[in-house]
């Protein structure tokens, strides 16, 4: 349950209304609270000091209709820099990153504060009144409406420069960047080494008679899992539940998703159970993914290499960013992928993620595109270099080895000056060196 309502919620906090809606409420609450304030005021014949608005009920309309409209206007025009800024960021850093300026809070604090200054003014104005000799103004209601007006356009001033460089591609790479290493710090609390033990695993997990196969009754990608309902679903049942597929990849409908082995053949409802264990959307999510975060910035550099763009000082950026993260990951130890109830007992199983997995996943497509750019190519063998002086296991040297050893075969084929492959090749033997003194 906690999983599905984390889900919702990265939901939310990526979209455009939510912030602006509460900000909306919170202005609505304030409007009927320094109103009735001011009915208090005449109420006991209380006056105030003649600061700021001191004109009649004909004056607070005008002031009030001034600023409201004022305020539509200027929402607008955020709108639209906010759609144009949107769609640079589509075209140049890719679709996918989109969602991390959706979810700037800056951009949802901005919007909100236009739309939420509107209503304020359109509830105030409605409660002066001039009629039969009764007149009503609400002065400390219109003050605190020319102080919303005065923020409003510290507030627009803010946004422009702000969106301004939130644009700009070194500070796109390390939006993501920061982003990935709160996702890492998530994923990867544990330090190589403190992680305990496994439990041992008995046979009894291994030797089940019945194999059920749970297919998939949608289509999407696998956004979560609840591995603590998948473990007390398969304590229940008396089963061990093996999943094909982890957070982050692609399911087909019908196909399957999950072997259940038991000693008796499962229950009918099992399958619905199991389902209701996992969350599937159109979309792919970081929420239980470290790879998406990689990808976002694999993106970045792959469409800084293409013809189009043409910016391998970006890619660069990018193989700096990922080799950083990299070796943060050669410190963390990563987490089984079997889970076992209180007894010792296997219950659940589902696809490992590795260190080889995430460093093929933030090199292998950058290798790909950059083989025939000299610069990009010895930047990847530089940070292969400073990603190996740093590895702590026979499974991460392994994977750098293997990276080097495709990088070195690459430009072989695609480089044809002669000091070019030298220094890729110097490159190349540092990353050696590095490996050995491990």
């Amino acid at each position: 349950m906690k999983t599905h309502w984390l889900n919702r919620w990265e939901a939310v906090r990526s979209s455009f209304w939510f912030v602006p809606a509460m900000m909306v409420i919170i202005a609505i609450g304030l409007a009927r609270i320094v109103v009735t304030l001011d009915h208090q005021l005449v109420h006991f014949s209380l006056t105030l000091p003649d600061v700021g608005f001191t004109g009649g009920a004909e004056g607070a309309r005008s002031v009030l209709s001034t600023i409201a409209g004022s305020m539509v206007t200027v929402a607008g025009v955020a709108f639209s820099i906010t759609i144009v800024a949107l769609t640079l960021a589509s075209s140049q850093f890719g679709p996918r990153l989109l969602r991390n300026f959706m979810r700037d809070p800056g951009n949802q604090y901005v919007l909100g504060t236009f739309i939420a200054t509107f209503i304020y003014c359109l509830l105030v104005l409605s409660s002066v009144t001039h009629a039969n000799g009764n007149e009503f103004v609400p002065r400390i209601a219109v003050n605190l409406a020319l102080l919303l007006a005065m923020l409003n356009v510290a507030v627009l001033i803010y946004f422009i420069h702000h969106v301004a460089t939130s644009i700009q591609a070194d500070n796109v790479v390390n939006s993501v960047y920061e982003e990935l290493n709160q996702y890492i710090e998530q994923f990867f609390p544990d330090e190589l080494g403190e992680s305990e033990p496994e439990p041992f695993q008995t046979d009894r997990n291994l030797t089940r008679m019945f194999h059920h196969v749970v297919t998939a009754d949608s289509e999407g990608y696998l956004q979560a899992l609840d591995r603590q309902c998948l473990c007390q679903l398969a304590q229940q049942f008396d089963c061990r539940i093996e999943l094909g597929y982890r957070a982050g990849e692609f399911i087909v409908k019908d196909g399957s998703i999950a072997v259940v082995h038991s000693d008796t053949e499962p229950e009918e409802d099992l399958d619905t159970q199991l389902r209701d264990c996992m969350i599937v959307g159109k979309l792919r999510t970081p929420e239980q993914d470290p790879e998406f975060a990689v990808y976002q910035l694999v993106e970045v550099a792959v469409r800084a290499l293409s013809p189009g763009i043409n910016d391998p000082f970006t890619a660069m950026t990018c193989v700096d960013r990922l080799s950083a993260i990299l070796c943060s990951l050669t410190g963390r130890s990563f987490h089984s992928a079997r889970w076992f109830d209180d007894e010792g007992q296997l219950r659940l199983e589902e696809p490992p993620l590795t260190f080889t997995g995430i460093l093929n996943a933030a090199f292998d497509q950058i290798r790909q595109h950059g083989k025939s750019d000299t610069a990009v190519t010895i930047r990847l063998l530089e940070s292969l270099s400073r990603i190996a002086s740093h590895c702590r296991t026979s499974e991460q040297q392994h994977a750098v080895r293997r990276q080097a050893d495709m990088i070195l075969r690459s430009s072989h084929d695609s480089l044809n000056e002669a000091q070019d492959l030298a220094d890729v090749e110097q490159r190349y033997q540092a990353i050696l060196d590095e490996i050995r003194q491990c």
